[in-house]
């Protein structure tokens, strides 16, 4: 199913490009970007691109605030088209040589980059995974104070998605639809994808191992957020979605 991966090391990385789709983030986009601003990469210079989708609560003024004190670039949509149409948009722009994918909300701490970004010293690691099972300790990472019952069913239908992705395309991923994506940009050179929704994770992955890079997973914390608080996961739609995207990016495209 994989194609040989590069053999030879890649060159030292000295740029990362943090991608954030964000719609309706208005209680929570300036402190995530402070907090990107403010982490400590070391030698790599951070390029900050979000994709701000017409939000209607305020997101798209504070997001211009930002872009006008030359701290990050941003990509004005006319409408929200979904956040792997978002992701997407993102790559095109993206400059770095590592591509780090950030939710516009507080459930991943940008404190965590540089665990992240430290496998990629080695210049054999193209692909890395922040696990949010490796971090938990169990498969029940989700936890909706004001809604258990929805939780314990996202975890349910997550852990399914995962057994499932694993049997098909032979791997023993932890946590393949984590936020916490991060790649050598050369990686999706020669990549086309097409969701424009969440199942944009599973494409990732998929196509990436298929070329032949097998991910490394790191622990993260993660805190989740319920319905109440913004997630905008629909469970049917976005759960049908994942299943078509496992098979359908397995034996096409």
């Amino acid at each position: 199913m994989r194609h040989t991966p590069p053999i030879f090391p890649a060159p030292t990385a000295r740029s990362v490009s943090i991608l954030i789709p964000a719609f309706n983030e208005a209680a929570t986009i300036a402190e995530l970007l402070r907090q990107v601003l403010a982490v400590d990469l070391g030698s790599l210079t951070k390029e900050i691109i979000i994709v701000e989708a017409n939000s209607t609560d305020g997101t798209r003024a504070i997001v211009q605030r930002f872009e006008e004190e030359g701290k990050i670039k941003a990509i004005y949509e006319d409408r929200p088209r979904g956040k792997g149409h978002a992701i997407k948009k993102a790559f095109q722009a993206a400059t770095g040589d590592i591509l780090l994918i950030q939710d516009a909300d507080l459930e991943y701490r940008p404190s965590e980059y540089p665990d992240l970004l430290a496998p990629f010293s080695n210049g054999n690691v193209h692909f890395v995974l922040g696990s949010r099972h490796l971090g938990e300790g169990s498969w029940r990472f989700r936890k909706f104070i004001k809604s258990r019952a929805s939780a314990y069913i996202f975890n349910i239908g997550n852990h399914a998605c995962n057994f499932l992705f694993n049997t098909v395309y032979g791997t023993t991923l932890t946590d393949p639809t984590t936020m916490f994506k991060v790649f050598r940009r050369t990686c999706i050179k020669p990549l086309h994808f097409r969701s424009n929704f969440f199942e944009l994770d599973w494409e990732i992955v998929a196509k990436l191992i298929k070329a032949g890079y097998l991910p490394l997973e790191v622990p993260i914390s993660y805190v989740s957020r319920s319905f109440q608080e913004g997630k905008k996961i629909k469970f049917w739609r976005d759960g049908l979605l994942s299943l078509y995207a496992i098979f359908r990016f397995r034996w096409a495209d």
